[in-house]
């Protein structure tokens, strides 16, 4: 028989006061992100500061709630979890209310739910709940298409919502099935795909082509050069043949036209400072004006003057680099580095293989929430809108990530007796 413990029993505090830190410094940056001197009370509830406190206080309770449970619940029951927020996403298309040009919120009362949050945490123990199959393989094509499908249903739900950023989330699960076993080749060609897409944007769709038939030869002798060989080569370069083609036709007809011209800002077929890249352009001006140690705490003229939209939610990280500087922000990049470190290794020791694939899921999510976020504020990714881990501004991020991270910290507390 088990033996219980407090819930605070041995729980990895290191990643507790790093997420505590993360939590309080996000706070501080939104209070100085929306600072009203005629309202200067950080406990206003009537300013954005004020409902964050809200927040912060729910997502420590919902935190508490997390470690209360027994960690087994999160494995026997990663099915049905994961089938009822499909089921609330399906739900958000057709009675969702519209925000920003995404359908994704649901209102229960006066507080608004993005239930596309959620959905991460969700995938994430269903994924670690098919992955811990002891006879699965993730070399075999038939594997990791199937792990594939568990992620692509609830992103392209998300996409129905006409929400791309929260649904190329998703993708940070590549990297999960790359660590337990899925074949290389299959990451190189994902991190392949944007680079050809961009250059289809850019150069004459023959010449790429061209450049493509050259690489698949090269490719084809290098290899032993069999009938097989063959075959793979010549249906890879084909599909990267249509691949091409259908750029356009997803850049012109699928995507937003706000979408659109962002793309075009970023790899610099347009110029456009007033429009699609306006926030990016007043984003490095934020932070490029902080130098080296910042203009100081509340002090940041492009945050005080609004001239930075969304500076409390997707581009919080600009108020950091011009309140706190270079070093403020190499700081903040630390403790984020810090965390993701800590969550791998901690995973490792897992005796449980859920319980490290789940890590590994944890990991890449955040992961992917901060390198996109910050590419945005930089201008080196396009402008998806999606936020920065427990910095931004929202409930139902801070809820989502609160949740995510504290299963994981649930399950390590228990790592010799989950097997």
């Amino acid at each position: 028989m088990r033996r219980e413990y407090g819930i605070f029993h041995r729980i990895d505090w290191v990643m507790v006061f790093l997420y505590l830190a993360l939590v309080l410094f996000g706070w501080i940056n939104i209070y100085a992100a929306v600072y009203d001197e005629s309202q200067p009370s950080i406990f206003d509830l009537s300013q954005r500061y004020g409902k964050q406190m809200v927040w912060i206080a729910a997502a420590l309770l919902l935190a508490i709630v997390t470690l209360a449970i027994d960690p087994k619940f999160f494995s026997q029951f990663a099915w049905l979890i994961y089938s009822g927020l499909i089921g609330v996403l399906i739900l958000v298309i057709f009675i969702g209310r519209d925000i920003s040009g995404a359908r994704s919120w649901l209102h229960i009362g006066s507080v608004a739910i993005q239930p596309a949050e959620f959905a991460k945490m969700a995938t994430a123990l269903v994924v670690a709940k098919y992955l811990s199959k002891m006879d699965l393989n993730l070399k075999k094509v038939q594997t990791w298409m199937k792990a594939t499908i568990l992620i692509l249903f609830p992103a392209l739900l998300i996409l129905l919502q006409r929400d791309m950023g929260s649904a190329l989330v998703f993708l940070a699960f590549i990297l999960v099935f790359y660590r337990f076993g899925m074949s290389g080749l299959v990451l190189i060609a994902l991190v392949a795909m944007p680079v050809i897409g961009i250059l289809a944007l850019l150069i004459n769709k023959l010449i790429l082509i061209g450049i493509l038939f050259a690489g698949a030869v090269f490719f084809y002798f290098m290899t032993q050069r069999k009938f097989r060989h063959l075959m793979i080569v010549l249906v890879i370069f084909l599909g990267s043949v249509g691949y091409v083609f259908s750029v356009d036709y997803a850049v012109n007809h699928i995507l937003q036209p706000h979408q659109r011209e962002r793309i075009n800002v970023l790899i610099g077929k347009t110029s456009d400072l007033k429009g699609a890249g306006y926030n990016v352009n007043q984003s490095l001006i934020a932070i490029g004006s902080g130098q080296i140690l910042g203009k100081g705490f509340l002090h940041g003229t492009q945050t005080k003057y609004n001239f930075v939209p969304e500076q409390s939610t997707d581009f919080i990280f600009c108020t950091v680099g011009e309140e706190w500087g270079f070093l403020g922000s190499i700081v903040l990049i630390v403790l984020y580095l810090i965390l993701f470190i800590r969550i791998l290794t901690v995973a490792e020791r897992q005796r449980s293989k859920f319980c490290r694939v789940y890590g590994y899921s944890v990991a890449s999510i955040l992961f992917f929430h901060f390198a996109i976020n910050i590419g945005m504020t930089l201008g080196l990714m396009p402008v998806i809108g999606i936020p920065l881990p427990f910095l931004s501004y929202g409930g139902s991020s801070l809820w989502a990530f609160t949740i995510l991270l504290f299963i994981f910290i649930r399950q390590d507390a228990y790592r010799l007796e989950l097997v």
